[in-house]
């Protein structure tokens, strides 16, 4: 069993893919600054709270939220540049036409039947914490829960585009014989 992070051919050229990749890369870089904040946060709460004995309930569940829109933006940045972990049992054994099949199945059989019912999921879940502007439980967290909820059915929209980039390039692939 092989583990790796990347795929032993190289991207299929498509335009139209490039340019939903694109869309998802752009976004991926602008969220990845939320580690950078997640880690001044971080600082920040431990010295209040072991400096200066008084950390604050604000910091603690920003870092939550932060961490949350790193990971879930992340997500989507892993698929367009194939940095998430694979587990390449049965894949690298394949011929490369195998392989595009395969991919193309494993997009439409699992990942979107998965992205929706995710997606789909949470619109109610944010659309009812934005209707009664649902905010911490703690009377010094902080407000606008919904606006963190909401990051669910945009990540997982973006994880969307991804995806479909990467159908397009596997059709792409297949068709050509590449």
């Amino acid at each position: 069993m092989a583990v790796s992070h990347t795929t032993s051919s190289p991207k299929v050229a498509s335009p139209i893919a490039d340019f939903l990749d694109g869309i998802v890369l752009a976004a991926g870089k602008v969220f990845a600054w939320s580690y950078v904040v997640l880690m001044a946060v971080i600082i920040t709460q431990v010295v209040l709270r072991y400096g200066f004995n008084h950390g604050l309930v604000l910091l603690e569940e920003l870092q939550w939220h932060l961490y949350a829109v790193g990971v879930m933006f992340g997500i989507s940045y892993a698929q367009v540049t194939n940095s998430h972990i694979r587990v390449d049992i049965f894949h690298m054994r394949f011929q490369r036409r195998t392989q595009h099949i395969w991919e193309i199945l494993g997009i439409l059989l699992l990942m979107m039947p998965f992205i929706y019912v995710v997606f789909d999921g949470s619109l109610p879940f944010v659309y009812d914490s934005w209707r009664i502007n649902e905010s911490s439980a703690s009377p010094t967290g902080l407000p606008y829960r919904w606006l963190i909820k909401s990051v669910i059915p945009i990540s997982f929209g973006l994880l969307f585009i991804a995806a479909l980039a990467r159908l397009i390039r596997e059709i792409t692939g297949l068709v050509k014989g590449e």
